[in-house]
């Protein structure tokens, strides 16, 4: 089975920075495109940005410039920069890893992580 393990939310002022991680785990061959969504109380789960396993990356309007995703592929982990932060960032982040090969299976697979609280206060 595979784990996606977030890290790196919390409480912080307008303007601070924060930096998630994501770690995925279990017999993992490779994965297709690792992403950040997010979901605010009272609001559908939209896509952040996400990046591809070539290093191709794809953002939401609201965060160009200020944020930037990378990944390591050789540790199957995400990272999500984020700058500048805003009151409407405010929401639960959740990792996502689509395309997932494990060992043994015949398809790929998608998984989400728990999701890690990121408030951003004024």
């Amino acid at each position: 089975q595979v784990q996606l393990v977030e890290s790196g939310g919390g409480l912080v002022q307008v303007g601070e920075s924060l930096r998630l991680s994501c770690a995925a785990s279990g017999s993992i061959m490779s994965i297709n495109t690792m992403g950040w969504y997010r979901q605010a109380p009272g609001k559908q789960r939209e896509l952040v940005a996400n990046i591809g396993s070539g290093g191709s990356t794809n953002y939401a309007d609201s965060v160009k410039g200020r944020f930037t995703i990378s990944r390591d592929n050789a540790k199957n982990t995400v990272y999500l920069q984020m700058n500048s932060l805003k009151p409407e960032d405010t929401a639960v982040y959740y990792c996502n890893a689509a395309g997932v090969w494990v060992r043994g299976s015949p398809r790929r697979s998608d998984y989400w992580g728990q999701g890690t609280q990121v408030t951003v206060s004024s």
